[in-house]
């Protein structure tokens, strides 16, 4: 049997499809291009108005390709738009993620266990599902609402598993990783932590996104007491940088909540950095609340921002707000844009003449390229072509939020 498999949206989505993938792999099963595929499967996303055209743009194009391959939609599309997905594409198979394993392999649901992650250089494990917030702007709640944790003596085993493989970085994610909960134990994200602290190997863990809730106490003292094992980093979504507008969002936390947690990472994290997802342009947002937001973020002095331009998601409260007018979004969008690359090129700067523990990622035409554990990115002068893993790198300058460094 010979499939087709793309997927859309975030990482939590790619760790599912290369589970997907390598069950695909165990049962003799061969990736093909969508016209000569027999499943064509869809790993959806629909945080965007944008995300839902791109995947019904695909769907038409293996409908007309290969009309004869059975397509099967998973992920929030799928799972949030299921009726209008019904009415637009009759053909168009809808499975839950927690039901793939019995509709397309005849066995127990697929386990979002990976060996691996292909053509990455870093590993993803996807530790936690489901997120009940329900923030004013978000469509993920109807998609993904009921929350699951990966029992943490499995999250240890398929950590060691990728290490012994050669993988250098592990990244955590979720749709809320912070609301992590062993369904055996009990134990929370900051528990789980102490434990991969104290596996063996030469490894380190980054967090993806976590929402600042749950960043408790203990989540930073093991960042702090095992600075090897753990990126001084985090994502920190923000949203907005006015508490009006974060009243209106449901975001449950103020602006002083979100500097006094930044302080108190940095404070105990020599060099942490922090990056942020911010919006631009919901609807509650006038322009003053907008210029709050720009010199909150300015003043926190963030190290670099996710910019994203409000879309309205149907089914969602604020989709039934007066909306406002799409030039006033994209103009806002740019301001905050252009404030990214000034925090990103302040940020690379502040490193110039430090020692970090960079991952090399990719050789290319222009070098060898890795990461900081405060996520900055590095090219290497002078590396050797067989420079691999964790090592450490002495940044020599600066130039925009691109570093340069020597090997030590």
């Amino acid at each position: 049997m010979k499939f087709f498999l793309k997927t859309f949206g975030c990482r939590v989505n790619q760790v599912e499809s290369q589970a997907i993938l390598e069950e695909f792999s165990t049962r003799g099963w061969t990736a093909a291009e969508m016209e000569k595929a027999d499943l064509c499967l869809l790993n959806t996303c629909t945080v965007t108005h944008q995300a839902d055209k791109d995947v019904e743009k695909l769907i038409r194009q293996i409908l007309r390709r290969n009309p004869a391959a059975r397509l099967v939609l998973t992920g929030c599309y799928a799972a949030a738009h299921a009726e209008h997905i019904r009415t637009l594409f009759p053909s168009a198979e809808i499975i839950g993620k927690y039901e793939l394993g019995k509709k397309l392999f005849n066995t127990d649901d697929v386990c979002w266990t990976v060996s691996g992650h292909e053509g990455h250089s870093r590993a993803f494990i996807k530790i936690q599902d489901g997120c009940d917030c329900f923030c004013s702007y978000c469509i993920v709640p109807f998609a993904r609402n009921v929350k699951r944790s990966k029992p943490a003596p499995d999250v240890l085993a398929e950590i060691t598993a990728l290490v012994q493989k050669g993988f250098g970085e592990i990244v955590l994610t979720g749709i809320n990783i912070g609301n992590f909960r062993c369904p055996q134990s009990g134990k929370d994200l900051a528990a789980l932590c102490n434990d991969i602290a104290a596996l063996p190997g030469h490894f380190r863990v980054r967090f993806s996104s976590i929402e600042l809730q749950t960043v408790t106490d203990g989540v930073l003292a093991a960042m702090a007491n095992y600075p090897q094992r753990f990126c001084n980093y985090l994502h920190l979504p923000l949203q907005s940088g006015c508490d009006e507008v974060l009243k209106a969002m449901n975001r449950h936390y103020d602006t002083a909540a979100y500097a006094a947690k930044v302080d108190a990472l940095r404070a105990q994290v020599p060099g942490a950095a922090v990056f942020a997802d911010v919006i631009a342009g919901f609807p509650t947002e006038t322009e003053e609340y907008f210029q709050t937001t720009h010199n909150f973020i300015a003043g926190l002095k963030l190290c670099g921002l996710h910019v994203f331009s409000y879309s309205p998601r149907p089914g969602t409260k604020a989709a039934g707000w007066p909306q406002l007018a799409p030039d006033i979004i994209k103009a806002r969008a740019e301001k905050l844009r252009a404030l990214d690359k000034q925090l990103r090129s302040d940020f690379a700067a502040s490193l110039v003449g430090s020692e970090q523990e960079v991952f090399i990622e990719e050789r290319g035409a222009q070098g060898v390229h890795g990461v900081t554990g405060n996520f900055q990115q590095v090219m290497l002068e002078d590396a050797p072509a067989d420079a691999h893993g964790l090592v450490r790198v002495k940044i020599t300058r600066a130039q925009g939020a691109l570093c340069f460094g020597k090997l030590l």
